[in-house]
This record gives structure tokens, C-alpha cells and sequence, in this order.
């Protein structure tokens, strides 16, 4: 096809309707000034290098429909936030630690904080776990508004808010227990982060979102293991895990594949094309990249146990009139500890059970998951339901696995146990439930972030049986009236809907899940 270049965006449009990335369209500038001899050339050049710095405010446009001026101002604090903890542990590399485990948590803490790991090295793990807000989404307006949050491809949308990754290797492999008929265990909403291959649920999970299109977007594992072999901490990586790690004949055409958003054709599922050997290396490289997140979350920088509460069991500090009441209405009267559970004999007090529960979640209508019914500029459909979309959670992903990203497979033997797990989703820990960095700020509650403050989800917890479903356009929503749930499929109606709480008790629990923040200094508030 030839092209006339008569208008400064004709590459930019021409790269936008075949999926071209930007830095493909900078290699072909580059070819085109080297042989621009000519002066007609020499124009030509400079009207595409007009359109290449055109595209960043091309994609803020194109990315400020979803998002406002606000949340864009938000997720530019956080990325530089982002780059600033990564430089400081990229400094970590010139003086090592000589214990194997503390290697092991430096290199998972460089992989979560990299953004080049994503499709187009612009989103780090940590974007959706923060240290400020508890190790979950950290743009109050995103939580505010629409709950979820953008990909690297910034006009792809989850269908559920980030879950907070702190104490998440502290999940048992999933398992059933038929004496309780639950499932119990695993990571993610609807627990599709088995364990049973890795041994770590932690670990399957964070092999979900480099490869999920509406998260970092990589068209393939091998992508994220490529990257990886080019950043500063291979040579760690490699002393740790070996130097087979890396050690993959890489495709001429490797960074131009790398560079277009997933997920591949299929006719083309795996499009970085590697010998039987190096794909195999490949896939050992990125379980153990895997690992090594795991083991990094698993350290006391996420897992750390200083909470107020903590504090408390150990005689360090004194609940206020407020909190102790609270906390023995956990305990009691609103049932919460059935499933949020402080410990036991030989427990640790993680604020879960591992199990999953439809609590009746009305849908989040701010979700852009539900406008994303129509291809995007690469063709691709993440939700071909669109507004009728039902999100079945733990049964779905039993049924017929996730659409988006699957990190483990699905045991056969358990499909059974699909439709009574059908809406399920699972009970997240309330450990730094209301860690945030300044009171103003915004957290998001529910599998799709529908409630915005813990006041709210408690509202709803005592009065959802109640009161009465909401009127279009209610103003007494989430107060006086709330809406049907998104699915009333085994909804929990035992220990959710009627408690009988008033709303000074209702404060009272919030006082106590106040306490649950990690980061308490004894003798300060």
C-alpha cells in the first residue's frame, strides 16, 4: 500500500489502524531521517516527528473520556511515586544482601515496581498496590469513581477493584472441604490463583496481570521474561535462580511483538516464537519471577503484623471506649468475626477465612467494564456482554474460567461445585481495610467497588433485608434504600442483611476496623 504523507498524523493514524506501537513508529523515523537526503524528505520528517510527539496528548484525549482531569492528575502522582521506590531499590543492587531470602524479596519488590514489564512500559504492578493505601488502589478519585482501574492499554478497564496484595501469600492452596462444603483458599476474587501448581497462591497470582489485557496487556509470558533479561537486576536474578534464566535465543522480531497489546490471535497464542527448549525456559524463568513476588509480599514490608490491634494483643496499647466496643460487636452482635476471623489456637489473626460469599453487592454502574462491548483500536472486545454483563465469580471461574487472565487451571474434579459457588466472591482480609494517607482520601469496597467508605459497607451489611430497594436516581441511596444486588444467586442471607445494629454501633465497628491499619507507633494516634 503506498502512503502519501500529506498531514502530520497520517503515520500516527495510519500506526493507530494496524495496532502499530509508538516505538515502531520512532524506529521508522529514525530510517527516514538517516535517508532523507532531500529536503521534500526532510519535511516529511519533521511532520512525523510532529505527529510522534502528538501522540501522548492523543492518548490523554482519548484516555481523559473515561478519565477525569482530577484522576489523571492522581495517576501521574502515583507513577512518579512509582519510579521514585524503584530507583531507590534499583540503588539496593550495589550492595546486595548475602541471605538468599532477602535476595529473593529484593528482586520481587524491582518486579513489582517495573513498569517496563508492562505492554507498553508504562504500568507497574504496584500501580494497583500502593504502601500508602494498605497495598491496594491508591487514586481516591479512580475509587471514588469508577472503582476499577485503567491498564496499561489506559482505555481498558478491569471488572473488579484491586484486592490488596498484603498477607496474600498467607492463603492456603485451594481446597475443598467437604465438611463445610466451601472452598477455601487460593487469591484473586474468585480464587483462580489456585496455588496447586506453584505451592503459593501469591505466586499464581502474580501471573495473572502481566498477561491480562485490561491490566499490563503483554501478549505473552515470554514478553514479560524478555523485558526482565534487560533490566538492572538480572545479574541478581541470575545468581539466585541461575544463569539459565535468561539464557533464550530470542526472535529478531521479539520487541515489535512485545510492543502490541494481547491478547494474541488465535491462531497465534503464543506470538513470541521460541524452540520447545527456550519456551520451556521461558515459562520455568517467569514462575520464578513469580516466586519471587511472592516472596516479597510475604515479607514484613507487606505482611508485618504492626497494627494497633497487634499492639493491643500484646499489651502495647488500650482500645479507646469506641474501638473495644467495636470490637466486641465483631465479635458478637454483627457476626462479622464468622467469616473475618481474629484467630484462634494456633491461627494468626487475618481478618479471613479464606472462604467466598455472595454478600449481595449492588452492580458498580460506573464500572467502564460495562462500556467495553465494542473493539478498541486493536480490535479487541473485553466485554461482549456490555451492560448485561453478570460477574458470577468464584462459579464462573469453576464453569468456564476467566476471560481475562487465568493463571491456574481449573481442577475438573471441582466443575461440580460451580453452581453453588456461583456469585461467590472471596472474603478479603480486613487488615488495612482503612489504611489511607490522609482522611480525604477515597477507598473503594466490594469486588467492584461499588461501596466508598467502610461506614457504607457497614450501612449495608445491618440493613440490606431492611431497607427498601431504591427508585431510580434515589438521593436516599446507600442511606435510606438500596439497590438489588448485581446477582441474588446463594446470597448470604444468614449473616448479611438484618443485624440489628444502630448507627452509634455501626461507628463503633469502623472505630475498631480503624485499628486493623499496619504502621502503628505506640503513644501516637
Amino acid at each position: 500500500m503506498a502512503l502519501t504523507v500529506t498531514r502530520p498524523f497520517d503515520i500516527l493514524q495510519l500506526a493507530q489502524v494496524r495496532g502499530v506501537q509508538m516505538q515502531s513508529v520512532c524506529k521508522f523515523v529514525i530510517r527516514l531521517g538517516a535517508a532523507a537526503q532531500q529536503s521534500t524528505h526532510r519535511v516529511a520528517v519533521l511532520m512525523v516527528m510532529t505527529a510522534m510527539l502528538a501522540a501522548n496528548t492523543l492518548a490523554a484525549q482519548e484516555s481523559s473520556g473515561i478519565l477525569s482531569p482530577q484522576a489523571l492528575q492522581e495517576i501521574a502522582q502515583v507513577e512518579a511515586e512509582i519510579d521514585r521506590i524503584e530507583a531507590q531499590t534499583v540503588e539496593r543492587l550495589a550492595t546486595p544482601p548475602d541471605n538468599q531470602v532477602q535476595q529473593i524479596e529484593l528482586i520481587g519488590k524491582l518486579l513489582l515496581y517495573d513498569k517496563q514489564l508492562s505492554v507498553n512500559r508504562n504500568e507497574a504492578c504496584a500501580f494497583c498496590h500502593m504502601p500508602q493505601v494498605g497495598f491496594t488502589g491508591p487514586v481516591s478519585e479512580l475509587n471514588r469513581t469508577t472503582g476499577s482501574y485503567p491498564g496499561s492499554v489506559r482505555t481498558r478497564f478491569s471488572e473488579r477493584k484491586p484486592q490488596s496484595h498484603a498477607y496474600a501469600p498467607l492463603s492456603p492452596v485451594l481446597h475443598y472441604n467437604p465438611g463445610r462444603g466451601d472452598l477455601v483458599g487460593g487469591n484473586f476474587w474468585d480464587m483462580r490463583a489456585t496455588g496447586r501448581r506453584l505451592g503459593n497462591p501469591a505466586a499464581e497470582q502474580a501471573q495473572g496481570p502481566p498477561t491480562n489485557p485490561v491490566e499490563m496487556g503483554l501478549p505473552d509470558i515470554a514478553c514479560a521474561v524478555y523485558r526482565a533479561s534487560q533490566r538492572p537486576y538480572r545479574a541478581l536474578f541470575e545468581s539466585v535462580w541461575g544463569t539459565q534464566a535468561f539464557a533464550i535465543a530470542w526472535p529478531s522480531d521479539v520487541e515489535q511483538v512485545c510492543a502490541r497489546p494481547g491478547p494474541p490471535p488465535a491462531s497465534d497464542p503464543l506470538p513470541v516464537h521460541l524452540t520447545s527448549l527456550d519456551r520451556g525456559r521461558a515459562m520455568s524463568t517467569f514462575d520464578q519471577m513469580a516466586q519471587s513476588i511472592a516472596g516479597y509480599e510475604a515479607s514484613a514490608e507487606l505482611t508485618s503484623f504492626t497494627s494497633k490491634f497487634d499492639a493491643m494483643l500484646v499489651g502495647k496499647a488500650q482500645f479507646t471506649p469506641q474501638e473495644r466496643a467495636g470490637y466486641d460487636l465483631f465479635r458478637g452482635k454483627a457476626r462479622c468475626n464468622e467469616c473475618h476471623r481474629d484467630g484462634g489456637p494456633g491461627e494468626d489473626p487475618l481478618f479471613t477465612d479464606f472462604t467466598a460469599s455472595n454478600i449481595g453487592t449492588p452492580a458498580n454502574p460506573q464500572l467502564p467494564y460495562y462500556a467495553e462491548n465494542r473493539p478498541d483500536a486493536f480490535g479487541y472486545v473485553a466485554n461482549p456482554a456490555g451492560s448485561s454483563f453478570v460477574d458470577g465469580g468464584v462459579g464462573s471461574f469453576l464453569s468456564k474460567g476467566h476471560p481475562l487472565s487465568q493463571p491456574s487451571a481449573v481442577d475438573q474434579r471441582w466443575v461440580a461445585l460451580a453452581p453453588d459457588n456461583q456469585a461467590r466472591m472471596q472474603v478479603p482480609t480486613l487488615r488495612n481495610v482503612d489504611k489511607r494517607p490522609h482522611p480525604a482520601f477515597v477507598k473503594a469496597y466490594g469486588h467492584n467497588g461499588y461501596f466508598k467508605g467502610l461506614k457504607a459497607i457497614v450501612h449495608f451489611y445491618n440493613t440490606r433485608d431492611v431497607l427498601p430497594r431504591c427508585k431510580a436516581d434515589d438521593p436516599g441511596e446507600g442511606l435510606t434504600c438500596w439497590p438489588a444486588p448485581e446477582s441474588a444467586i446463594n446470597m448470604n442471607t444468614s449473616k448479611v442483611g438484618r443485624l440489628g445494629l444502630s448507627d452509634s454501633e455501626e461507628d463503633a465497628i469502623v472505630s475498631f476496623m480503624q485499628t486493623l491499619s499496619d504502621g502503628y507507633v505506640p503513644g501516637k494516634q
